[in-house]
């Protein structure tokens, strides 16, 4: 009996990546999420939140570089010691990576081009911004409508701060007529 026990004491130590991801990964969120769920805290919500779009990010690159990562024979425990540190709430390590790293690139949506080849600019070709188009707009309709498009882009602008300031929606009260 004592060898019996011994060998699954082995066996556990052996693959204690394998058998913990599953419960650190899986486990505890889904149950954390679900307590969160029914607390009426919104701290909880976000961080297990946070946490999820983590381990789909997580997934997402391990289903991309799997041929790659096979070859890391550290992998499964280096993701275990993530997995913890994303996890427990004690190290935030969900809300430190979400906003230092995934929420600049979603809400802040910046291009970022690690291989930078410049643009070939042909005969035909002009870049397309702001002032081009607007240099564009003046050529063909002239300064007086470009003025005029400013100003009521000013006026609108106004209205709807004054709209917001004061806590009134616009609601239109004329008279509906079919043409």
């Amino acid at each position: 009996m004592g060898s019996g026990a011994g060998s699954f004491i082995k066996f556990l130590l052996r693959n204690f990546d394998v058998l913990a991801w599953p419960v650190v990964s899986l486990v505890y969120p889904l149950h954390a999420s679900v307590t969160a769920i029914e607390t009426q805290s919104h701290a909880d919500d976000k961080q297990w939140l946070t946490y999820w779009v983590l381990y789909s990010l997580l997934a997402l690159f391990e289903l991309t570089f799997a041929k790659l990562i096979e070859w890391i024979p550290i992998w499964s425990y280096l993701k275990l010691i993530l997995t913890c540190w994303l996890v427990i709430p004690y190290f935030s390590g969900a809300a430190y990576v979400y906003e230092y790293f995934v929420r600049p690139v979603f809400v802040n949506p910046q291009s970022i081009n690690i291989w930078y080849v410049p643009k070939k600019m042909g005969i035909f070709r002009k870049p397309d911004d702001v002032l081009t188009a607007a240099e564009k707009y003046i050529a063909e309709n002239g300064p007086d409508a470009f003025e005029k498009i400013l100003s009521r882009s000013d006026k609108s602008r106004r209205y709807k701060q004054h709209e917001t300031m004061h806590g009134k929606e616009y609601q239109y009260q004329g008279n509906y007529k079919s043409f």
